[in-house]
């Protein structure tokens, strides 16, 4: 299968990549990004632990993993109109919060509309850009305040 961008050619910026530290139990960084992100404009319609999934699964063995399905209707609204509903594929914007070692927390997040307009997903116009960059400055809130 030959992809179409060379995945080594992709840097950071490019996805939209944020991440940050935090000195903290799991559970009080699942709750403090949870918070900072609403307090940035986001909602959560759907989160999950694939560490629990995974450790009572398949015996994993996985340090704690959680992913919070963040979404801010309007920009969700103003993305699927502007990617003749693709974007949706993509949704809702991942937050993923991972347990680096007992009280240090990774908090992760890349730009799923930055990543549907560098995919084809998403037309690279004005209307689109103008949605990354509304949602990127909403994430940026977000991480600030991390």
């Amino acid at each position: 299968m030959t992809l179409p961008i060379d995945p080594e050619a992709v840097e950071s910026g490019d996805i939209g990549e944020k991440r940050a530290t935090l000195a903290m139990d799991h559970e009080a960084a699942v709750d403090h990004v949870r918070e900072t992100f609403a307090d940035a404009g986001f909602g959560f319609p759907a989160e999950f632990s694939p560490s629990e999934m995974l450790n009572e699964k398949v015996d994993a063995d996985r340090d704690p993993y959680y992913v919070l399905g963040a979404c801010n209707p309007a920009m969700a609204d103003r993305a699927l109109d502007a990617s003749e509903n693709r974007i949706g594929a993509l949704f809702p914007c991942n937050v993923v919060v991972w347990q680096e070692e007992p009280g240090q927390q990774a908090v992760y997040h890349v730009s799923i509309m930055r990543i549907a307009r560098l995919v084809g997903m998403a037309p690279a116009d004005e209307e689109m850009a103008d949605i990354v960059a509304t949602t990127g400055e909403m994430v940026d809130e977000a991480f600030a305040n991390l």
